[in-house]
Order: C-alpha cells, then sequence, then structure tokens
C-alpha cells in the first residue's frame, strides 16, 4: 500500500538537494571492518583462485580496493558464471555467502566452468550498514550506461573487461525489517514521493527477469535452498513484496528496466536470491549457508544442462 512515511531529514513531499544529502552522510557511522570481514577472507583464496583488484572508491573512510575472485585461466569453451555479493553492503549474507561458497565450494565447480565471484560491490555500504552509497544513490538501481554509481560502473566495466560471454550470474541479496524501517522511509524523502510498504517475507526467495524468467532454473535454486531453510510464503494476495508469486519461492521483476546487478550481465540465467535475516527461525549462519545453497543449486543445474 501507498504511504507516506516519515523521516527525520527533509521536508516532506520535497526531494533532497545536497543540504540534505550532506546531513544524511554526517548521521552515518563505520559499525564493522571491511577489512577484517571481507578482505582477509579474499586473501586467503590466492592459492585457489586469482584474486585481482578491479577497482578502488576513493570515499572518505576510504578507499575501498574492489577485489574480484576467479578462475586462474579462463577456457572459452566453458560458459562463465558471474557471482555477486554486497551490491546493497548492509546485506551481510550475500558477502559472506559468497565468500563462503569461494572458500568451501568453489574448486569443485572449476573444472566445468569459469568463474568470477564479486563478493563485496559495495563496501562502505558494508562497513556503514546501508543500502546506499555516501551521496546517497542505491547501486542496485544504477547498472545502466553512465552510472552515477562507481560501485555499478567499476564491475560492469570489469566485466566487459574480461571479454567472456555471461552463461548465468547469482546476485545474492537480503530483504529485511530494515528496508520497511529505514530504507524505503528514506527513499520517499530522498525523492519527495509517496513509497509502498509490503509484509516482508518470512523466508527465502528468488527474483527472476520477467523478460527472461527461466522457471526451471529458478526452481532448481529454490529446492536446494529448501534443504537449509524455509522458503517464503505468499502474503493473503499470492504476493511477495508486492510482486506475484510465480511459483514456489519465485517473483519476477523487469532486471534492466529497473537497473537491477542481476540484469546488466545480458546472461542466459539470472537470479536474484532474497534471504531473511530477521526471521525468527533463521540464524545468521542459515542465512549464509542459505546462499551457498543458492549458488549450488544454480551451478548444479547448469551442469546438469551440459
Amino acid at each position: 500500500m501507498n504511504q507516506e512515511l516519515t523521516y527525520p531529514i527533509g521536508t516532506p513531499g520535497i526531494p533532497w538537494t545536497q543540504p540534505e544529502k550532506s546531513q544524511w552522510l554526517a548521521q552515518q557511522t563505520i559499525k564493522r571492518s571491511y577489512q577484517n570481514e571481507v578482505v582477509v577472507h579474499i586473501d586467503s583464496l590466492r592459492a585457489q583462485f586469482n584474486v585481482e583488484q578491479y577497482g578502488k572508491l576513493n570515499y572518505k573512510s576510504g578507499p575501498y580496493a574492489l577485489y574480484a575472485i576467479t578462475s586462474k585461466k579462463f577456457d572459452l569453451n566453458k560458459p562463465t558464471v558471474l557471482i555477486t555479493g554486497g551490491v546493497h553492503g548492509y546485506e551481510t549474507s550475500g558477502v559472506q555467502g559468497a565468500l563462503r561458497f569461494a572458500m568451501r565450494h568453489g574448486v569443485d565447480y572449476l573444472a566445468d566452468f569459469n568463474l568470477i565471484i564479486a563478493p563485496c560491490i559495495s563496501p562502505w555500504g558494508y562497513e556503514t550498514i546501508n543500502r546506499w552509497n555516501p551521496v546517497a544513490i542505491d547501486p542496485n538501481r544504477s547498472f545502466v550506461p553512465q552510472s552515477m554509481s562507481p560501485e555499478a560502473a567499476q564491475i560492469m566495466a570489469y566485466v566487459s573487461n574480461l571479454g567472456l560471454a555471461i552463461h548465468a550470474h547469482i546476485d545474492l541479496h537480503e530483504t529485511t525489517d530494515t528496508d520497511n524501517s529505514e530504507f524505503r522511509p528514506a527513499l520517499g524523502a530522498r525523492d519527495g514521493q509517496e513509497q509502498e510498504i509490503w509484509q516482508i517475507p518470512d523466508g527465502f526467495y528468488t527474483v527472476g527477469d520477467t523478460q527472461n524468467p527461466q522457471d526451471a532454473f529458478q526452481r532448481a535454486v529454490v529446492k536446494s535452498v529448501e534443504q537449509v531453510t524455509h522458503i517464503a510464503l505468499p502474503d493473503n494476495e499470492g504476493k511477495l513484496i508486492g510482486s506475484p508469486m510465480t511459483q514456489h519461492g519465485v517473483i519476477n521483476y523487469a532486471l534492466k528496466d529497473l537497473g537491477l546487478c542481476a540484469g546488466f550481465s545480458n546472461a542466459r540465467y539470472t537470479t536474484t536470491t532474497e534471504v531473511y535475516p530477521d526471521s525468527e527461525t533463521a540464524t545468521p549462519e542459515e542465512c549464509i549457508l542459505a546462499q551457498v545453497a543458492a549458488v549450488i543449486g544454480a551451478l548444479d543445474y547448469l551442469r546438469q544442462q551440459g
């Protein structure tokens, strides 16, 4: 439903200008360490993978080096799979799930795939537990030409420069209670527009592409995750976050039209995972394992397709 939400910055109905954005930024603080919680794990993978710095974010609390973990040698006869996490830095299991997959299971798939893993696209967002970057831009609405988000622009440039066709793209996300309590009210204030508030789904679900849904692929991801954690059920209208369910645990978005990460790679198979870390019946570790299971389910499906 549409709802006029209150937010402590700005005037309702009037979009933010630079003073409001600066006020918002001044309220953000570092809450955890990208170096200690992410980079150290990336460094531990150098024996098995190629670890490459593909970019840098020159923010005041940085600079933040941006890393990709890849197969040591790309084979043009193998399909290439892109795994992204931390597009929204506050979505912890997306980052840690990408890393956990790489650390515990990645080598098991090198014989069949070229792997490209970008575990934390938004490290400032990770450290401040934020959806936006420091200039109040949502990276996951910014995967568009001439992107204003350096987080989005740099990973897009890196993947493009590799010159590889991306066969599948798995983008790891969370849906949290703070989506309704903080981030959608902030969005409404920033844009001066009413925002819809939805019931937060309790459980895992995936987002496919409206133009290329790949139903069997999504089903394989959900089936794999179902062994680890519960799958979100529809609300009273048969929807998840305002969108009709197309099958158990699956909704579709127009990925490219919305500028979402999973849409930029032009992959044949795409999925955006969503876990619910605030569930009373799920732990942070379970959410990480759900992300790992999603990646494994996707890769096992692709492996079976040959």
